[in-house]
């Protein structure tokens, strides 16, 4: 059940300090410093398990730590710079695979980022680009160089495509993002993390609409989704900082793909290696609902909500309500009625975007139709074809089109 269009999934992916004075006293503190250097990858792995557990600021105090020991390195101000941006897409609501399975829509009405965030992501970022520019003037030959500036480069276009709503602006770091990363495996075809973003750009470009796909290889980006997928399978296999945005990134594509199992699969995978991520729940739940599975749904989304319930931790925003609605959703395809209408009640008076009232509608209706409601059925279906054409999710209007042609059984 993929949606009309690629372009959402292109801003996904087209999306994902100042300099230290240390001058004429850098040679001591590097042969000061190298006992203290040596803790930095020990750190930033722990930043990393912290991260994506959802323990962002924790995650965030760690990096900064990562840092302190080994300043020279860009690494670790790349991680710290995710680590904000990816609390600042939690801040706005941002949190599954449904927020980029549909069109890019760059006008489309965002929060205002938490300035502290905001700032942090940027002064991160901005001392990872000049490290990694420094490093590829010094080392031109250097894989890894290539692959710093590249990471880099693609946290910004992710964070003007997917933060700032600017999918034209993102095309400059993701034009460079894609080509240092290319240059990265020319020089070291062993690198399968630098494979992400290569393979990211050209599975976006082959899903556009084709006078969009031409501009894009006018503009440097090669398009080819079968190559593109492979790449990122490979990077989701090679260990690296960057294995697990590769395996999130797979869990995106394959439900694309419409391949259920293989999303199912690496969404297990990473709960074992994230058990404090309750999204991957919501995640597996949402998953199964898209494969037509509703009693799979049903029990990786209970399991989900009762870790919810003891989660003292910040939610996202409308969390509660993606809960609820598809909780809903599962119960209506278990032809739990009762148990159904209080859930999406609720995820209606939580929502917060048009697409989720939208669904929230489209599920109601079938609750009338179940009921044998056929005219108040038709009205919640108006209602969620509205809402979902507004929001461009294609995949709600589909649905609803089918409902109100034949009523839900």
């Amino acid at each position: 059940m993929v949606r009309s269009g690629g372009q959402r999934a292109a801003s996904m992916v087209l999306g994902t300090v100042i300099v230290l004075s240390i001058g004429g006293v850098r040679a001591r503190q590097e042969s000061a410093g190298e006992p203290r250097a040596a803790a930095a990858p020990a750190l930033r792995a722990r930043g990393l398990q912290l991260g994506y557990n959802l323990d962002h600021a924790d995650a965030l105090a760690v990096f900064k730590e990562a840092i302190a020991a080994d300043p020279s390195d860009p690494t670790g101000y790349r991680l710290a710079a995710a680590t904000a941006w990816i609390d600042l897409l939690f801040e706005q609501g941002a949190i599954t695979v449904d927020d980029y399975l549909g069109q890019a829509r760059a006008n489309l009405p965002r929060a205002n980022p938490i300035a502290a965030l905001d700032v942090a992501f940027h002064d991160a970022l901005r001392q990872a680009l000049t490290l990694s520019e420094e490093r590829i003037r010094n080392h031109p030959s250097d894989a890894d160089a290539h692959y710093q500036a590249g990471a880099a480069y693609g946290y910004l276009a992710s964070c003007t495509a997917t933060g700032k709503g600017r999918l034209l602006g993102s095309l400059g770091p993701a034009r460079r993002a894609y080509h240092e990363h290319e240059r990265a495996l020319e020089l070291d075809p062993r690198r399968k993390d630098a494979g992400l973003v290569v393979g990211m750009y050209r599975y976006a470009v082959s899903s556009l609409p084709a006078p969009l796909r031409l501009l894009a290889r006018l503009a440097g980006f090669g398009g080819d989704r079968e190559r593109g997928l492979r790449l990122v399978e490979d990077a989701a296999r090679y260990s690296s900082d960057t294995q697990p945005n590769a395996l999130f990134t797979l869990i995106l594509m394959y439900n694309r793909e419409a391949r259920y199992d293989d999303a199912l699969r690496v969404i297990g995978e990473l709960q074992r290696r994230f058990p404090r991520n309750r999204l991957l729940w919501l995640e597996a739940g949402s998953t199964a609902l898209r494969a037509g599975r509703p009693a799979d749904a049903n029990a990786a989304l209970e399991e989900g909500l009762a870790r919810l319930s003891h989660d003292p931790r910040p939610r996202a925003s409308g969390e509660d309500a993606r809960w609820r609605y598809a909780h809903g959703a599962a119960l209506v395809g278990l032809g739990n009625s009762v148990a159904a209408e209080p859930e999406l009640r609720a995820a209606l008076a939580g929502a917060t975007r048009d697409w989720m009232r939208g669904r929230v509608h489209k599920e109601v209706g079938k609750l009338a139709d179940l009921a044998g409601d056929r005219p108040r059925a038709l009205d919640e279906y108006r209602l969620a074809e509205g809402l979902c054409r507004q929001d461009r999710d294609g995949d709600c209007s589909d649905e609803v089109k089918k409902v109100m042609k034949a009523a839900y059984r």
